[in-house]
């Protein structure tokens, strides 16, 4: 390499050339702060280690250069050729890169926070774990660049382009990524909580497990992007583009989606409680197991929804005019046992532990039950996601008392009456009965089946079942999304107090609780009505 006689100035240092630093150099001298290399070719040197803070490097060749753990903090680098440099473990605090090539640079590990990256090329490059806080990158070229758990908190990346870069686990906290590029780029696992994202590009994007919440996503592009268990909690999706995007399990509490287009989104096991959706386009939207209550709806298009588990097109539930609206804001299913008996501490901490070995085995039970507890009554409070999936939960959530028995008749019962009458009688105008009526057996059966396995294998349940507190008369009603209740058990001693009821003694009880004539099912119509009141779907 042919290297020309420029004079240089190092502070305390005579004038040299670019050959006699390089000797010093390799001499052991590393101290070469403040020198001035404008426009010099350092290309391919070796200069891991060095001080060059505060020198001016404008325009400088370093190419294939190697200054890993060089300290060039403060340093001038304008418009440098540094593609391929090695800069791995390089302090580059407040450097001046503007309009430098980087392309395939490797700035593993640098530090450059504050660092002025203005129309910089970095194609490429890998800046794994690099600190970019409050850097300034603005309209930077990052496409398929590493930045894999790198800080870029408070960084200016608006208008740069990211298309295809990895950025997994990359924390953007309060970044600036206005108009931005990062089309196919994977920040699964990122940190982007209170980011500015308008009018970003994300389609295609894998924010899978990001966060997300409280950013700024106005009018930004997320189009077939890739949510699933994203926090989205607080975000703002205004005039947002979410057309088959993934948002399966995301958390949009509270999110506000006026105007923007979810058509054919994917929202299975979605949260988004305090949603706004004013406005906003769902024709297709993917919607198996979420929830519909506490949605704001106010001018929502939607044409038709798919509610099939898969997502597959297989249940299609259409909707004309204001259909929607109802549908959109449903109450909670829930699951109410309701006890003859006051909830003492020895109880509480049994069924505890009983509902925690049921989740083991039932994971449709994801959250223990509300408890209410009177003087006289306590009610256990169940939610589930479906109407489908009531009697099949109540089958299971009923083990721990002894009316467990009775109640497993009568759900049974109650499903066989759904099944002979449903099915049979077509004027009743259920759209898709037969569908229903397959759901609720196939959950039905699983439950049976999950039950036995969880009276032979979980403790806790049999110690449940022995405490007074579990062998009092109860209630089970069952509440479906339109807000319609069926009691399918009501033990024939529920409300009759007995004067002694402790000098009761177990086998007594049993027998009371054992006399199934006395059960009384609930009339067909009721049945009827309650199924008609679910939010299911027809084609």
């Amino acid at each position: 390499m042919t290297l020309p006689t420029i004079k240089v100035g190092i502070q305390g240092v005579a004038s040299m050339t670019v050959e006699e630093l390089l000797e010093k150099y390799a001499a052991g001298v590393l101290n070469f702060s403040g020198i001035d290399l404008a426009e010099a070719n350092l290309s391919g040197v070796k200069l891991s280690g060095v001080n060059l803070s505060d020198a001016n490097l404008s325009i400088v060749n370093l190419s294939g250069a190697n200054l890993s753990e060089a300290n060039l903090s403060n340093a001038k680098l304008n418009v440098a050729r540094l593609s391929g440099v090695n800069l791995s473990n390089a302090i580059l605090n407040n450097a001046s890169l503007n309009v430098a090539n980087l392309i395939r640079a490797d700035l593993s590990r640098a530090q450059l926070k504050g660092a002025l990256l203005i129309r910089a090329e970095l194609i490429r490059a890998d800046l794994s774990r690099a600190d970019l806080s409050e850097a300034d990158l603005t309209s930077a070229d990052l496409r398929e660049a590493t930045l894999r758990q790198a800080n870029l908190r408070h960084a200016n990346l608006s208008e740069s382009v990211l298309r295809g870069a990895s950025m997994t686990g990359a924390n953007l906290e309060m970044a600036n990524l206005n108009a931005s590029d990062l089309s196919r780029c994977d920040l699964s696992g990122a940190n982007l909580r209170d980011t500015e994202l308008r009018q970003a590009n994300l389609s295609h994007a894998n924010l899978s497990g990001a966060d997300l919440s409280g950013a700024n996503l106005r009018w930004a592009d997320l189009s077939g992007a890739n949510l699933r268990w994203a926090d989205l909690s607080g975000a703002k999706l205004s005039g947002a583009t979410l057309i088959g995007a993934d948002l399966t399990n995301a958390n949009l509490t509270n999110t506000i989606f006026i105007h923007a287009d979810l058509t054919q989104a994917k929202l299975i096991r979605a949260e988004w409680i305090g949603a706004d959706l004013t406005g906003a386009t769902l024709t297709g939207a993917k919607l198996y197991a979420t929830s519909r209550f506490g949605l704001k709806t106010e001018g929502m298009i939607c044409e038709w929804v798919d509610l099939s588990p898969a997502g597959d097109r297989s249940i299609i539930q259409k909707f004309h005019s204001e259909d929607s609206r109802d549908f959109f804001n449903e109450t909670p299913p829930t699951i109410r046992i309701i006890v003859d008996a006051a909830l003492e501490h020895e109880a509480n901490f049994a069924i505890a532990g009983a509902y925690y070995q049921i989740a083991q085995e039932y994971r449709v039970l994801r959250q223990p039950p509300s408890i209410e507890s009177g003087r006289r009554r306590t009610v256990f409070t169940f939610y589930v996601d479906s109407d489908e999936a009531l009697f099949s939960t109540a089958y299971i959530v009923i083990l721990p008392f002894l009316d467990a028995a009775s109640t497993h008749n009568n759900i049974s019962s109650v499903v066989e009456i759904i099944n002979n009458e449903i099915v049979a009688n077509q004027d009743l105008k259920l759209p898709k009965s037969p569908l229903i009526v397959k759901q609720l057996n196939i959950l039905l059966e699983q439950a049976i089946s999950q039950a036995a396995t969880i009276k032979q294998t979980k403790k806790n349940i049999e110690v449940a079942t022995k405490l007074n507190f579990c062998k009092a008369p109860t209630q089970i009603v069952l509440t479906n999304s339109s807000a319609h209740t069926l009691i399918v058990h009501d033990h024939p001693n529920f409300g009759k107090r007995f004067i002694n009821r402790s000098a009761l003694n177990a086998s007594t009880y049993d027998d009371i609780s054992n006399e199934a004539t006395k059960y009384i099912l609930p009339s067909l119509s009721m049945v009827i009505d309650f199924v008609k009141g679910f939010h299911y779907i027809s084609h």
